[in-house]
């Protein structure tokens, strides 16, 4: 037997096939589903709209995470954030004057009675 004569058995010689002749295909009558390799392209549609779902309660998950983490921010005092800068404050100061020209203006004015006593906090008169 030299090399041609293998290739004109039936099987071809590929092992484990030999008496059985091959069909169009590629695979074997007897075989239980020809398209067994194919058969996951059948739920494509239904994966697909799960990997979808998954990925939009992620990408939602990961929002409201991101929200949560602002509200925390706004939250928390923050020095660098929420107090004023130096330059703001010296602006602050600079618009600030003392001046007791209009003091008697005010008291001639004023309808407080200058004889009460002094307010003190938690005492009662």
């Amino acid at each position: 037997m030299n090399g041609a004569d293998i290739g004109k058995k039936p099987g071809s010689g590929v092992p484990g096939s030999e008496g059985k002749d091959p069909v169009a295909n590629g695979h074997a009558e007897n075989e239980s589903n020809p398209f067994a390799e194919y058969m996951w392209m059948e739920n494509e549609e239904e994966y697909n709209r799960q990997v979808e779902e998954e990925l939009l309660e992620q990408e939602f998950l990961e929002r409201c995470f991101q929200e949560m983490l602002d509200e925390e921010d706004q939250d928390w005092f923050i020095p660098e954030r929420d107090l004023p800068s130096v330059g703001q404050i010296q602006q602050q100061l600079n618009g600030l004057s003392v001046s007791d020209g209009n003091a008697e203006e005010i008291l001639r004015k004023s309808i407080l009675n200058p004889e009460a006593k002094e307010f003190v906090p938690g005492v009662k008169y």
